[in-house]
């Protein structure tokens, strides 16, 4: 169709319906050939340079061509779907960001409403109406013939077509069906077998025709359609050639560029790029070193971790291992020859763990079972000639168990302790048996008996040492706590310093190596010229690479030459060890426990110095109840009970300083033994005093020197017992009366004997604080037994049957009265010295005094009353045989007034002043009472008769004699009252 890029004009269909060539310039009414519109926008420089110019890859490196187009062109163009997917052409080509957008407004211009058009719109709509009805009314010639042209040749060309038959017409139309074969070719046309008739030959004919007629048809509609479309197909083709001509120059252009490309790759790339590839094979080969000297080094790891293992270093073996397999996986992984080397590792490091474990525990047995007193407390020497102090061994110890979490390493330690606590027992017994004859160990087996055949000072040299055993094994303990505690912090110490580093890395993590590729890339600038910074970088990071390939070579040399040095020196090696733990800290930060572990290590910690002291506590009660199973603690005296008590508090106070733990089970069990010696201590002295009070005949007994002095530091404060002073010839005489603060007690032997008791249970609890509240309720028994036991014999008359006396005299309740008013007055003495034993929340017991004190004072309330009874009686019996008559004074009188010389002679010189004045003021009030009623019985009356006489006369001998005795002289009578009042 087309014979040259220089095609003729492109020929227009006439009037006529032929096609002709235009050799003049088109006609006005026609339009110019353009090419099809590119799907590609323009360069958007040099729109000057022609094509033949060639792209320049150097000089236009960022500029866009047509080379940057991704779109066929020619399929684009001859897609026959074009028109129907011009509106998704881009947005499938090249996505939904190319569709199109909303324009902004411009904020320029006003914003055009409809309103703006409403008066033209108004003007015109008339106007539009008249067009429209004069369209309708007189179409327009051209396009009515044109119509009707079009009609009647499309209503041609349909009956014409429609005389074809359908079965041409069906897309499943192939002759080789044979249906559609026998469809087109009726073979019932031929008839005749053998030969041609003329029939045949007509209906051939006849068929040719016919098929000929159709294809005619056919062709005559194409050809049709074709004129129809002729104009688009001529400017499909002018555009055709158009884009042949610019393939040709893009082909010449593309030989220029390789040509230019092939050059500067001669010239400009092959020579850097040599360079580039020598450094490359350079960097690869020494990557390569790195690898195999970590290989070698990796290699190495087993018998560098047994030989780490020998000297005990658990430290380093497992940092060695950890390091061993984090190069393994990172920069190892892979290699063939290193696929079981980590499940290797893994059960090493599990054997570690169990050799830790079972050293530990070997540790904590050779330790806690060596002698008490021979060794210092923390174990230097070992137990194993080639290893260094024990000491740093521990804290390797401890250190790797922490390392892998082994914080149940403490149960074992607890466990050894206990089976070590209970060997310092046995322990000491048999050191204690061989040194004394009277025990046949081979008879006499078990522990128990073997305590209990021992004698008090033996039993109690056993006891002491086993206390000084015990403070020394919790010393040792103490020691070795101190130690792991010392790890534990250091432990917390470094993780809370990395944690503080690794917040300062995050902050500064991004500066240093932006630095040093900056660095690296300025170099690379400055050497080739700014054209290769990109392989700069890549070199600087390569450089990086390998300096941390060589960072962990050199981390496990290390391990490997600390190893080498603890094997060729143990003592240099430990002091290394010290130097890799701190290393060790900042390398294994993430398996180390967190601090909420150590923290719960810690309190486990402190618990096993508590739990030591418990049990030490636990097994000298075991030795205490040994010796108590028989009673034979019950039956100690006071001295060797204080001396034992004495010993246990000093212990436990000890145990508490040491351990800061207040155990009660030793306490408790000296407690239950304190009650025992109390209950014993409290019944001999009350028997004591109950045969005291039995045999008192309660006369007034002579008070000894001893017994004045005692009185004597009672008073200067000091509540305790004197020592017994041998009696020699210069010693005081007995005195007649006990001076207790100027006041003059006439006492019995009772009374002093009992001062001395109540001061040994004074002394007792100085002595043992710890029985205070047990020993004042036995004490305030002993003074109740006493008030109750003395009212029954000398108030209650029980002397009489009991000891004997033919009566009980007024000198005996004198006597009664003033022994208690002794016991009241050193009653609130007892009280303090208590109080200061007492705990406030046991102050409570202390009101048992304020009982006693109130029972004393009603017993002597009731002696005075007795006293005045005895009186009273005798004025009732004397005074009702009186009579008013002379001689005066009468005998009823004399006989008063002998009584109360005999009642005054009696008890004047037992009791105060005071207490006379006061008892004979009541006895005096019963005479008056008594002489008043006789008085009134007679009739007498003070009215100035004789009788009235008389009577003043025997009142006035009365009242001489009653005055006349001593300390009586001012004492008011008041005799007035025996008379009646006048009414």
């Amino acid at each position: 169709m087309a014979s040259s890029h220089g095609s003729s004009p492109v020929p227009r269909r006439g009037r006529d319906g032929m096609y002709h060539k235009e050799r003049d310039a088109p006609p006005p009414g026609c339009r110019s050939i353009r090419s099809l519109p590119d799907v590609c926008p323009k360069e958007p420089t040099g729109e000057g340079r022609g094509l033949c110019d060639g792209p320049s890859v150097v000089a236009e490196h960022d500029r866009w061509t047509v080379f940057s187009s991704k779109v066929n062109l020619p399929a684009a163009l001859n897609d026959p779907r074009l028109a129907k997917r011009e509106s998704d052409f881009f947005t499938k080509t090249w996505g939904l960001d190319f569709a199109e957008t909303e324009v902004m407004p411009s904020f320029c211009l006003p914003n055009i409403t409809r309103e703006h058009f409403a008066p033209y719109l108004q003007e015109m709509a008339q106007r539009e109406r008249i067009h429209e009805r004069c369209k309708t009314i007189c179409p327009n010639k051209d396009d009515v013939e044109a119509v009707s042209s079009n009609a009647s040749n499309h209503d041609k060309s349909k009956a014409e077509l429609e005389q074809v038959p359908k079965i041409f017409m069906k897309p499943e139309f192939a002759l080789e069906d044979p249906s559609t074969f026998n469809s087109v070719l009726p073979w019932s046309h031929f008839n005749s077998a053998g030969g041609k008739s003329s029939r045949d030959i007509a209906s051939s004919k006849l068929l040719q025709e016919k098929l000929s007629h159709y294809l005619d048809v056919v062709e005559v509609s194409i050809a049709r359609q074709i004129s129809l479309r002729s104009e688009a197909f001529f400017h499909a083709m002018s555009s055709q050639h158009d884009l042949q001509d610019r393939l040709q120059d893009t082909q010449r252009a593309v030989a220029v560029l390789r040509g230019r490309t092939a050059a500067i790759d001669r010239v400009m790339c092959q020579g850097p790029l040599r360079a580039l590839r020598t450094a490359l094979t350079r960097n690869n080969c020494v990557k390569l070193h790195n690898k195999l000297k970590l290989m070698a080094a990796v290699h190495q790891t087993q018998p560098t971790v047994q030989l780490l293992l020998s000297t005990s270093e658990f430290v380093g073996a497992l940092e060695l291992i950890s390091t061993t397999k984090e190069v393994l996986q990172q920069e190892l992984q892979g290699v063939h020859s290193f696929r079981h080397l980590g499940s290797q590792l893994c059960e090493l490091e599990k054997l570690i763990d169990k050799m830790m474990v079972e050293d530990f525990s070997m540790y904590a047995r050779s330790d806690l079972n060596r002698c008490l007193r021979d060794e210092p407390h923390v174990l230097e020497k070992v137990y194993k000639p080639n290893d260094a102090s024990q000491k740093e061994r521990l804290e390797s110890l401890v250190f790797g168990l922490l390392r892998q979490r082994k914080l149940d390493f403490l149960d074992i330690y607890s466990e050894e302790m206990i089976m070590a606590v209970k060997s310092i027992v046995s322990q000491c017994v048999a050191e204690n048996v061989l040194q004394i004859e009277d025990i046949d160990t081979e008879v006499v087996t078990k522990v128990a008996d073997q305590i209990r055949l021992m004698t008090f000072p033996q039993w109690f040299e056993l006891l002491k040492n086993v206390f000084e055993s015990f403070l020394l094994f919790l010393q040792r303990i103490k020691a070795t706590q101190s130690v792991i505690k010392n790890v534990v912090l250091e432990v917390l110490a470094s993780t809370q310093k990395l944690r503080l580093l690794e917040e300062a890395a995050l902050v500064q993590e991004a500066s240093p190596g932006l630095a040093m590729l900056q660095g690296g890339a300025e170099l690379a600038y400055l050497t080739h010229e700014g054209l290769f910074i990109s392989d700069a970088l890549n070199e600087a990071q390569q450089q990086q690479q390998g300096v941390q390939d060589q960072g962990s070579v050199v981390g496990v040399r290390g391990q490997q030459s600390r190893a080498e040095a603890a094997g060729s020196d143990s003592a240099s090696g430990y002091t290394e060890t010290s130097v890799s733990r701190e290393q060790s800290f900042m390398s294994c930060e993430n398996m180390m426990p967190s601090d909420m572990e150590l923290n719960r290590v810690m309190s486990h910690l402190k618990e096993l110095l508590h739990t030591a002291s418990d049990v030490s506590h636990d097994r000298c009660v075991k030795v205490l109840t040994a010796r108590a199973k028989d009673g034979s603690l019950e039956r100690l005296s006071s001295a060797e009970f204080v001396l034992l008590s004495q010993t246990v508090e000093g212990f436990v106070r000890d145990t508490e300083e040491l351990c800061g733990r207040r155990s009660g089970s030793l306490r408790g069990a000296l407690q239950s033994q304190a009650n025992r010696f109390v209950h014993r201590f409290h019944e001999e002295r009350k028997n004591k005093l109950s045969l005291l009070l039995d045999n008192e005949r309660w006369k007034q007994a002579e008070v000894p020197a001893e017994f004045q002095d005692l009185v004597n530091s009672i008073a200067d404060g000091r509540i305790t017992l004197p020592e017994r002073k041998i009696p020699g010839p210069e010693d005081r005489k007995p005195a007649e009366f006990l001076l207790v603060n100027g006041q003059k007690y006439a006492v019995v032997g009772t009374v002093l004997l009992l001062i001395r008791i109540f001061l040994e249970y004074c002394q007792c609890v100085n002595d043992i604080p710890s029985i205070a509240t047990d020993m004042l309720t036995r004490l305030s028994d002993l003074l109740k037994h006493f008030n109750s036991r003395s009212c029954q014999l000398v108030l209650g008359a029980g002397a009489l049957q009991v000891v004997g006396l033919k009566t009980i005299t007024t000198k005996n309740l004198a006597l009664a009265s003033r022994c208690l008013q002794l016991v009241v007055q050193y009653i609130p003495i007892i009280r303090a010295h208590f109080e200061t034993k007492l705990q406030p929340k046991q102050f409570s017991v202390l009101r048992h005094f304020d009982h006693i004190t109130k029972d004393y004072n009603d017993h002597i309330a009731e002696i005075s009353a007795k006293l005045v009874a005895i009186m009273d009686s005798l004025f009732e019996k004397v005074l009702s045989k009186y009579e008013v008559k002379a001689p005066m004074p009468s005998a009823v009188f004399r006989n008063v007034c002998k009584q109360m010389a005999k009642m005054h002679e009696a008890i004047s010189e037992l009791l105060p002043e005071e207490q006379t004045q006061m008892l004979f003021l009541r006895i005096n009030a019963s005479f008056k009472l008594h002489l008043k009623r006789q008085l009134a019985r007679l009739g007498v009356v003070n009215d100035g008769g004789p009788q009235n006489g008389l009577v003043v006369v025997d009142v006035a001998f009365y009242t001489e004699n009653v005055q006349a005795l001593k300390s009586l002289d001012r004492l008011d009578l008041n005799m007035v009252e025996i008379w009646e009042q006048k009414r």
